[in-house]
């Protein structure tokens, strides 16, 4: 009630996906699905490979929105310790998936310059999943002390646990793709494959767990 003694409607708030969750969940599932095998023999090389270049563009397109939110700034002296790991894990993925859409470009490249060669199909690259590993570990460290955060909902203990799970995977799936120069065979293909797709359903759960609080109506 007001000090006029009128009574004022109560504010309701509801809880929607995080804008930059949308590019996050659409970006997983292209990485999970040009993953799957049977994708691969559906589709084709170029297919595949053409699916993981879009899905990286929208994983780009989210880590920027994250990073270029509203109260978000670089680090200053003043700055908190969980707004200041929050804004590097911010930046660090955003450049982890500038790598990726170097990486995936230059995969679909090659498989439309030769779809039939051996090996074709984009894998998690060394740069990009050690940038991913980095990232989430520091979105670990700003949870713990998110209620110094700019956004309490900026940083959740279910999603930077699930994308660090996700990054972890991805470092397995890059470790399975390399190839060893004596024999030009993977060191594990299905390392490769699984850890690219397991990476991916952490990263749509995570995404699809990221909420914001608004006000109804």
């Amino acid at each position: 009630m007001s000090e006029s003694g009128t009574v004022r409607p109560a504010t309701t708030t509801v809880r929607r996906l995080r804008r930059e969750a949308w590019g996050f969940a659409v970006g997983s599932a292209c990485f999970f699905v040009g993953a799957l095998p049977w994708y691969v023999d559906w589709l084709g090389a170029v297919g595949a490979n053409l699916t993981f270049f879009i899905g990286s563009i929208f994983f780009t397109l989210a880590g920027f929105i994250q990073l270029s939110l509203s109260g978000r700034r670089p680090p200053r002296a003043k700055t908190n310790g969980a707004d200041r790991a929050d804004w590097w894990a911010a930046a660090v993925q955003f450049a982890g998936t500038l790598l990726f859409n170097i990486s995936t470009g230059v995969a679909l490249a090659a498989a439309i310059a030769r779809p039939d060669a051996v090996g074709i199909g984009w894998r998690p690259d060394a740069w990009g999943s050690i940038a991913f590993l980095v990232a989430t570990t520091a979105s670990v460290l700003a949870t713990r002390d998110r209620g110094r955060l700019w956004d309490v909902d900026a940083r959740t203990w279910h999603g930077t646990w699930l994308n660090l799970a996700g990054s972890i995977a991805f470092g397995v799936s890059a470790v399975g793709a390399y190839v060893i120069p004596d024999t030009g065979d993977f060191v594990s293909e299905l390392w490769a494959n699984l850890g690219t797709a397991l990476g991916a359903v952490c990263f749509f759960v995570a995404a699809l767990l990221s909420r914001r609080t608004i006000p109804k109506g």
